[in-house]
């Protein structure tokens, strides 16, 4: 995915500056697709230039004027044209995948560290994720009843949850695996 298509809709669920932007990308749409500060606000300059965005400068106290982005009739027309192509499955490219058969030719022990801090960071994604969810759909300050935008932005984050949960189990059996393996002695 280009980060045109993820900036398009983030725009067209609400207008708004680069800050604001970032912000929102570092908060929800980060979940599953991140950019820089400096990647966000080149692409919304060339995407201006291309004419799928409109600007609007938005008067503030005591500071210069920001710009606003919102969505031209081009920029929906892009972005309608993407979402009616195929794309491809995505792949799992996994180096720890990699690093866990390589156990098998070296101590598989010396790889549990590794994989208890990546089953740490998906604990720590997982715990996110979910706070979100508390925060923006499920928790007593969420917005009722949802529109149409916010019931696939759920969705999306369950099945970032789903995959979450997923991974630490997964990295649960690997641990158990490679516990199971050192106790029994060295690899080939």
């Amino acid at each position: 995915m280009a980060l045109d298509h993820a900036i398009l809709v983030s725009l067209l669920e609400k207008p708004g500056s680069g800050y604001e932007l970032a912000r929102r990308f570092e908060r929800s749409i980060g979940y599953f697709w991140t950019a820089t500060h400096q990647q966000i606000y080149r692409v919304l300059g060339r995407m201006e230039s291309d004419g799928l965005l409109a600007v609007r400068a938005v008067p503030q106290e005591g500071r210069p004027d920001k710009k606003e982005y919102s969505v031209t009739g081009s920029g929906r027309t892009a972005l309608a044209d993407w979402l009616h192509k195929p794309i491809e499955p995505e792949s799992l490219r996994h180096d720890l995948a990699v690093k866990i058969r390589g156990a098998a030719f070296d101590d598989p022990a010396a790889l549990v560290r590794e994989v208890e801090r990546h089953r740490q960071a998906h604990r720590d994604r997982l715990e996110h994720y979910l706070a979100g969810e508390l925060r923006d759909f499920t928790g007593p300050e969420a917005p009722a009843p949802p529109d149409a935008g916010q019931e696939l932005q759920h969705v999306v984050l369950r099945g970032g949850i789903a995959f979450e949960r997923m991974t630490i189990a997964w990295l649960d059996d690997v641990l158990a695996t490679l516990e199971r393996l050192a106790a029994t002695g060295p690899a080939h």
